[in-house]
């Protein structure tokens, strides 16, 4: 009940700035958006405990919805510190250079927001089964709870008339999504352009004025241009402040008052740079990097590039927090979280079919989100291929001493080897999910994958185009490995696109806040395998398979929704399908404590007459494995009936559940799922493998 005041309180503090919103010259209309969905998020919240809850039992039985009130409340002071950025009365010039681009509202706050409802309503549905004393009344509220995850509210437009409302996605809202940006950057113009006919500006101004109102007006246009580099370096202001990094083409500067990272490189500037620069400056999005203008001096040969001042690159962070003693650098939430963060500005990157080439961790910077955020960063993509730009830059071959073809996919590893070749799988979606997948092995593990190794150079290269990959510890989350795996698969086919992946790590980090201890050695794990959920709507949903445009952030509570409903059905069945051992196929070993997927056809029950080995087997547990709860003993009256739905294939049978002693594998039917570790093979705790070592 504290995280409901404490959440109670931030909003209040958001109405009290909005007092003022007619003072909010830049973004009013986004701030006014975040301050509206907040309030209908803690109406809602409030509705959902008032109905369902008893205020008595706050101190014995509301323990679950501890931790997702703790992430709204997270989510709403993010939200309040983005108003009070934009209310801020620092120079108004330095506010539209910094601010006119930024779609941090809808695309960060709300996106957070619209991920973090789902569970918190999820929390009380779980408390309200178990609250009150009368059975009867907890049976009917079971039944409802029941009722509304069924596969009937599996579309987009049911979800939205049903439960639209309830999970802050109504009409009204998803109209205001798409619009307040476009909103915000017309009124922005119009005040540009009444400073501009006001006759007040310095010249100095003026030509900023001009420089500010052509890129806003013009940014997805060919007319864009570079203006004259006296604009910033003849600012009265303007200074440079520091080198960032080892080289000396980026740079911390002041100007306008406000302080931002510079890009200063020489050369001839000609037709693809001007091209390249323009693509830039036309980005939008809080996780990638973006610029915010161009400078140019044609005699002297030299060009800058203005952008947002970040703390760090991901690499230089990482080493600094593992230190000596190589600790984790992250907890599990706030890895899972960078991971989502990176995804989501490789899955707009890759919207608009610009590919990467170099995803690394290098090429992600990242800054301190809050005070409040409990190690949380924000994270943004930077250094993708833009051929003309890259030529002026200097070799990237090496980063701090690391060979950077370690983060390169097999297939550009063998392109790279044929003589006279120009390597263009480097630049293509599945290679940047191939080294998107080396990225969270180190955020999981804080170690540059291969550093251990023995091999280097052409040796190295041989052994990851044979399938050679990094091992990840025996603690790692084999919810966060199963995805990472996916991603370094050697076939290109079986790497999911990085929209995929962003629904995937969603519900992830749904399951770390419905279970924050996540961190511990006994820690729960998911009943059912997220990868087999992704793969299974991904082809009920055409629209989720593809990377044209990104799904719009009001689709996340449908999204979500659906994992639910499948969750549910598959966890329901509470079966385990094996396949025979001399099948060949991928399995998974199950050892000690690790947990059972289920991982049958998403909307099909296999069904099949157990054996009586398969009998034998199936009422045997060996000492020391515990039994999973979707290993329990079928009923006889339920495989009757699942044998005769109309979802059923003809003439199958349901399989009862196996648990197999230490070292025997459970065959899985993903086509994703890799293959296992040898029977005989004492798994290594550091180290690399094949393919066909990988469990």
């Amino acid at each position: 009940m504290d995280q409901f005041r404490q959440i109670g309180k931030v909003l209040g503090s958001l109405k009290a700035l909005m007092v003022f919103k007619d003072e909010i010259q830049i973004n009013q209309r986004q701030c006014c958006l975040l301050v509206d969905i907040f309030s209908q998020a803690f109406d809602g919240v409030a509705e959902e405990l008032k109905e369902n809850l008893k205020f008595e039992e706050r101190n014995t039985k509301w323990k679950i919805l501890e931790q997702p009130l703790k992430e709204l409340h997270r989510v709403f002071k993010e939200g309040e510190l983005y108003v009070q950025q934009c209310l801020e009365t620092r120079d108004w010039w330095a506010k539209v250079v910094s601010l006119s681009k930024n779609k941090d509202c809808v695309e960060f706050h709300v996106h957070n927001l619209l991920c973090c409802i789902p569970v918190v309503i999820e929390s009380i549905e779980i408390i309200a089964e178990i609250s009150g004393v009368d059975d009867d009344e907890i049976q009917k509220k079971r039944f409802v709870f029941m009722k509304k995850y069924e596969k009937e509210w599996q579309d987009p437009k049911l979800f939205e008339w049903k439960f639209g409302k309830k999970y802050l996605v109504s009409q009204d809202f998803c109209k205001r999504f798409a619009a307040v940006w476009k909103e915000d950057r017309w009124a922005l113009l119009q005040s540009i352009m009444e400073k501009k006919m006001s006759g007040t500006l310095t010249k100095q101004e003026q030509r900023l004025a001009e420089l500010l109102f052509n890129n806003l007006s013009e940014m997805d246009s060919s007319k864009f241009k570079l203006f004259p580099s006296s604009i910033l370096v003849g600012s009265k202001d303007y200074q440079v402040r520091r080198r960032l990094g080892t080289g000396s083409q980026f740079k911390e500067i002041q100007w306008l008052g406000e302080s931002f990272a510079s890009r200063h490189f020489f050369g001839e500037i000609h037709e693809p740079l001007m091209r390249d620069i323009s693509v830039l400056s036309s980005l939008a999005h809080p996780n990638v990097s973006n610029v915010f203008c161009g400078f140019s001096d044609e005699e002297k040969k030299e060009c800058f590039m203005i952008t947002e001042l970040m703390n760090k690159d991901l690499s230089s962070y990482i080493k600094e927090i593992c230190g000596p003693r190589k600790r984790i650098p992250f907890t599990v939430p706030v890895a899972v979280d960078i991971m989502l963060q990176i995804a989501r500005g490789m899955e707009y990157l890759h919207s608009l079919k610009i590919y990467h080439g170099d995803l690394n961790p290098s090429n992600v910077l990242i800054k301190v989100r809050n005070p409040v955020a409990e190690g949380y960063l924000h994270a943004k993509v930077t250094g993708f291929n833009l051929s003309a730009v890259k030529t002026m830059s200097r070799s990237n071959s090496n980063l701090n001493g690391i060979q950077t073809f370690i983060w390169y996919a097999p297939e550009v590893l063998l392109e790279q080897e044929q003589p006279g070749n120009v390597c263009t799988a480097k630049y293509s979606e599945k290679a940047d999910v191939y080294s998107f997948g080396m990225m969270c092995f180190e955020l999981l593990t804080g170690k540059v994958p291969f550093e251990d190794s023995h091999l280097q150079g052409d040796k190295m290269s041989r052994n990851i185009r044979a399938g050679e990959r990094p091992l990840f510890p025996l603690t790692s989350p084999k919810y966060i490995t199963n995805l990472t795996k996916r991603c370094w698969q050697t076939d290109q086919a079986q790497r999911p696109n990085f929209s995929s992946i962003c629904r995937v790590l969603r519900y992830i980090k749904r399951f770390l806040v419905m279970n924050p201890d996540n961190g511990q050695p006994d820690a729960p794990s998911p009943q059912v395998d997220y990868n087999e959920l992704e793969i299974g709507l991904s082809s009920k949903f055409v629209g989720w398979g593809g990377n044209v445009q990104p799904m719009p952030v009001s689709q996340i509570p449908f999204q979500m929704f659906s994992y639910k409903v499948l969750e549910k059905e598959k966890s329901s069945t509470g079966h385990i399908r094996e396949k025979g051992s001399e099948s060949g196929s991928e399995g998974a070993s199950i050892c000690g404590d690790e947990s059972l997927s289920i991982v049958e056809d998403p909307f099909s029950i296999s069904v099949e007459k157990p054996t009586p080995t398969e009998k034998k087997n199936s009422s045997q547990q060996e000492p020391g494995i515990r039994r999973s709860s979707s290993a329990k003993k079928l009923d006889p009256k339920a495989i009757k009936q699942a044998a005769a739905g109309s979802g059923t294939p003809k003439g199958r049978s349901l399989r009862p559940p196996q648990l197999t002693s230490c070292g025997r594998s459970l065959r899985m039917n993903s086509e994703s799922q890799l293959p296992m570790v040898s029977p005989n093979t004492r798994r290594r705790s550091s180290g690399h493998a094949s393919d066909s070592d990988i469990s």
